[in-house]
Formats: structure tokens, sequence, C-alpha cells
């Protein structure tokens, strides 16, 4: 099955023919897609009054307050609601969306009231699973930051939840919605780089606020920030400005690098590839320089093992982050096949394809060097008689060069799906059990981490198999 379809690659770039052409050279396959999505966008702007959507954003850090923004260029969306913990990020929404807007540090007040269809949550990871399943049954649509859960155990109840409800939510890994990626899978499943064989991705940085040392404050204290109901549900202990405002560095309450970023590379990766997960997952690591207090590496490794399906041969993921990098901040993903290689980037990707030389190896690191003299003479002549220069060598030329136009965005994107299946009901990018595939092995490899065992993991039933750890 999989030679038969990497055997017809040839065959869908003809049938797509120019838009492949125009993908190598930019402009016009860009320009088509960037029409199409100021059309969906004009669209948008025709719904009546009776069609807007007020949402409560619940967690107003750096991310809240991204998604805040972005959701506001969706027309016909209206913030009316804000919670966090800290009272100075309450004034802040309250400058920024008017005086009216309504704010409290308990969600469950935001959670009663009628008037909001939907809600965003941003707070740290451990409340993540809590308040979207609350939000759900209180009868909201909810888009919630990723990783979707603090812990795998919590995954299957997010999902029961939002089956129950009926309710659109949407996880909040941006670049599955990219539309670089919807080419590339384009690419990638007509057979474009041959039969895949692994995959190699990382996130590279190489300054404070890259490592999550973001800056504090100047009134940080248990008189401006709720502390007992920050803790709620976790182990009592004092006030402490790092672990509410560099929460990501503790895992108490965040996820390190795994779930901050890990998630990015492998919500990616599902999307093109089409896989549910891996099977088999280790992970290394260490706290090498930000050593500030934080529980959580700054460097770190993880393979994973990704299964043979009826689409797919077994393959390969290696993720790396690094927070000591220099290289500042940079991210590439490389899917590696036996025809080409497709690299993405943040704005786009580039297909490089290499075929193996036609003929065999000899000399150099050949057996022939230890053959008497003439004997090395003899082969040599035959194989230069029977191989041309051009059969020898290894064939690499880039053929393709796709880059998002100018002024894309993929978060808008990301939000504009999630509206529209609010409004709507149709799917969204990526719904629970999506971002639940793409979280849980991420946690795992946390789990490999600091247990230093091997993680085994089912991807179709999405649970970690006996004795791998919880």
């Amino acid at each position: 099955m999989q030679s038969k379809k990497y055997s017809s690659r040839r065959k869908f770039l003809q049938q797509i023919g120019g838009s492949a052409l125009l993908l190598s050279t930019g402009s016009g396959a860009v320009l088509a897609r960037g029409q199409a999505r100021e059309q969906r966008l004009e669209n948008r702007r025709k719904f009546n009054a009776n069609d807007q959507i007020q949402i409560a954003v619940i967690g107003l850090g750096i991310m809240g307050n991204n998604d805040a923004r972005t959701s506001l260029k969706v027309p016909g969306v209206k913030i009316i609601a804000a919670c966090d913990l800290y009272r100075g990020r309450l004034v802040r929404a309250k400058e920024l969306y008017g005086s009216d807007l309504f704010t409290t540090p308990d969600y469950r007040e935001i959670l009663q009231r009628k008037d909001i269809d939907a809600v965003v949550i941003a707070t740290s990871d451990n409340w993540h699973s809590r308040i979207s399943t609350d939000a759900l049954n209180s009868g909201k649509s909810v888009y919630c930051e990723k990783p979707m859960v603090h812990y795998i155990h919590e995954g299957q109840g997010v999902i029961d939840a939002q089956r129950k409800a009926g309710k659109t939510m949407q996880i909040g890994s941006q670049r599955v919605s990219s539309i670089a990626y919807a080419k590339a899978r384009e690419l990638f499943l007509a057979g474009e780089i041959g039969q895949l064989s692994c995959i190699e991705a990382n996130f590279d940085r190489q300054d404070a606020l890259g490592a999550w040392e973001y800056t504090m404050p100047t009134d940080g204290s248990p008189q401006t920030v709720d502390w007992e109901r920050y803790i709620s549900g976790t182990r009592h202990e004092p006030y402490d400005a790092k672990k509410f405002f560099w929460w990501r560095n503790y895992r108490d309450f965040g996820t390190g690098v795994a779930g901050d970023l890990f998630v990015h590379l492998l919500s990616g990766i599902h999307v093109i590839t089409g896989s549910q997960g891996p099977e088999k997952i280790m992970s290394s690591g260490q706290l090498c320089y930000w050593k500030d207090g934080r529980d959580v590496p700054d460097v770190m490794t993880s393979i994973m093992q990704y299964p043979t399906t009826a689409n797919l041969p077994a393959f390969e993921v290696m993720l790396r982050v690094n927070f000591i990098s220099g290289n500042g901040e940079t991210s590439t993903v490389r899917f590696i096949g036996s025809e080409g290689v497709l690299e993405m980037g943040y704005r786009g990707f580039t297909i490089t394809h290499h075929k193996m030389s036609k003929a065999p190896g000899i000399g150099g690191w050949d057996a022939l060097e230890t053959y008497p003299q003439a004997m090395q003479d003899e082969l040599r002549k035959a194989y230069q008689a029977k191989y041309s220069v051009d059969d020898q060598r290894v064939q690499t030329s880039p053929v393709t060069i796709y880059r998002n136009p100018d002024g894309y965005d993929e978060d808008l994107e990301h939000h504009l799906h999630f509206y529209d299946g609010v409004r709507t009901g149709k799917p969204v990018t990526e719904d629970p059990s999506f971002g639940f595939r793409a979280a849980a092995p991420c946690l795992a490899a946390n789990e490999s981490y600091f247990q230093q065992k091997i993680m085994y993991w089912d991807p179709v039933h999405m649970k970690l198999l006996p004795g791998a750890g919880a």
C-alpha cells in the first residue's frame, strides 16, 4: 500500500501542476490563498447583531492577552468579561477593553453568566482541565491554550465533557491552522519525499524571556495576588512570586519545555503525517544554565517511536529544546524521507529532493582497498565501464520553496476556525482528541525524564499502557 502511494506522487503533482509551479515561485499560490482568506473575513463582517459572539478571557497573562487581541480581529466577537488572579491584569483589561468590562478573580462567576457564549482559557497549565470541564458543563464553547491538560489522566475527562456538552472546543496550537502546514501535508501525503524514515524537530532560545524569566510587576504580593485560589488543589505553601508569574518553570503549575514547546512541534507533525501519536517515548536532559529555582530542565531531548499504520511505515521523531542555544530563537522540523527532505520553518517550508546513486560504492571505505593491486585495477576498470559519472552521484536539488504571504497570521486563522465552529457547529482544526494526542506524549516525555524510564503509549485509545507510570 505504501509503495503504491509513493509511486503515484508524480501523477499527483501533474494534477495540481500549476499549483506546484506557483508554490515554487511563491507569489501566485500565496496570492490565491491570501485572497481566499480575505474573502472569508469579509463574509464574517456580514453577520448581523444576532450573530455576535460574546466571550470572556480567563487568564490574562502573555497568551491570554494575545488571544484576547486576536479574538477581537474576528468580526462579530466582543469581550465582555475577564478573569485573573492578579489584580493588576484586571485593571489593565479595563484599560484595553472598556470600563464596563466585568472582571473577577473567580472564574465561576463568569461561567454563571448567560450572556457569555465562549471562554478563552489561558491560565497556568494546572487549571486547564478543571476550567475547561466546568465551562463545557456550563454550556460554554472553549478555546483552551495548550497543553490541553496538566496530567495525562485528565485528558479523557475533558474529551468526554466536550462530547456530552456538544459545544465547540479548540486547543491553542496555532500551527495546525497554518496554510503552510496544509500545503506541506498535501505534498507529503502525495509522496513528494518518498517513504518517511525520521523527523528532527527543535526549538532553540537564547535569552531570559525565552527561558520564561518574565518581567515582574512592582506590586506583586499576597494583597494583589489571589494566592490561595491559585494553589487550590495543590499542596499548601506560602506566596511565591516566581511560582505565580513564572509558573512555566514549576511542575506543580506548568509542564516545562515538553508541555510548552514539544506540543507545538508534535501538533504540526501530526497535521502533516496524519499520525495519531507515538507508542514509545524516551527522554534525557538537564538543568544547565537557568538555575533560578525552577524544577524543570532547560535542555531536553526526547525520542518518540511511531508505529506502522495503514498509511505510514514506522518512523522516529527526535524532539529537542535548548534554552542556551547560541542561535537566538529558531524552530525547524525536518521530515526525512527516502526521496527528499521537507523542512518546516516559521513562515513556510522547503523540499529538497535526493536520490541514491544508481551505482554501488567502490573504493574509499570499501573493502576494495584490502585486495591485491591487480584485482583492484580490474574491479575499478569494470566499474567505470558499467556506471556513468551521473550514475555514481547522489542527486540533490531544491525543488519547492513555499512562504506564507506577508502579514499572514496563523494565530488569527486558528481563532477564525474556532469562532466559525461556535457559530455553525462545524468541526475545528484542533478538537480535544487532537489536542490530547499532541499533549499526552509530551507529558509522557516529562515522566520519562523525571522517572528515568521508557514510557509506552497507546495512541489509538489514548492511554498509558500498564506499568508505564501516570
